[in-house]
């Protein structure tokens, strides 16, 4: 990511399971999307959505596991239930937008990676939308913990 740091609120977040928690102190950071394919396998996603912050400030509970994706990078995740949760360098934290607790302001300031952007990701504007409520939360029983 490439993206200005600009100053941010304290974040909080966290697996599915709630195996491995994380605090991110309030201060710079960046955030934006990426598209490359290494990012698409990682989440098993379209893009990742992901916030830079310095790794000296975030507090753990829990322990990720990691896997060396690339000579520069790890991949880390819950090893419980296998929740993407960051991608890290040397001194960097990029944590999955969608690991963050709601609240938190996450509006991506630039896009990477787009020589491998999808190309169906400019049709969603013009699909159809409905909540989950409409369609799933009458029979979906969560057994993701409760977030912070």
């Amino acid at each position: 990511m490439h993206p200005t740091p600009r100053d941010y609120p304290e974040a909080r977040g966290g697996c599915q399971c709630g195996a491995v928690r994380f605090t991110i102190s309030a201060g710079p950071g960046a955030t934006g999307i990426c598209h490359c394919r290494m990012c698409q396998r990682a989440t098993g996603n379209a893009f990742a959505p992901l916030y830079q912050v310095p790794d000296d400030r975030v507090t753990w509970q829990g322990q990720a596991a990691e896997w060396a994706s690339s000579n520069i990078s790890c991949r880390g995740f819950c090893q419980a239930c296998g929740t993407p949760l960051y991608m890290r360098t040397d001194d960097t934290y990029e944590f999955m937008a969608g690991c963050l607790h709601p609240d938190f302001p996450f509006v991506p300031q630039d896009q990477g990676g787009i020589e491998a952007r999808l190309e169906w990701l400019d049709a969603l504007p013009t699909l159809p939308a409905h909540t989950t409520r409409e369609k799933w939360l009458a029979v979906v029983v969560s057994n993701q913990a409760e977030e912070d």
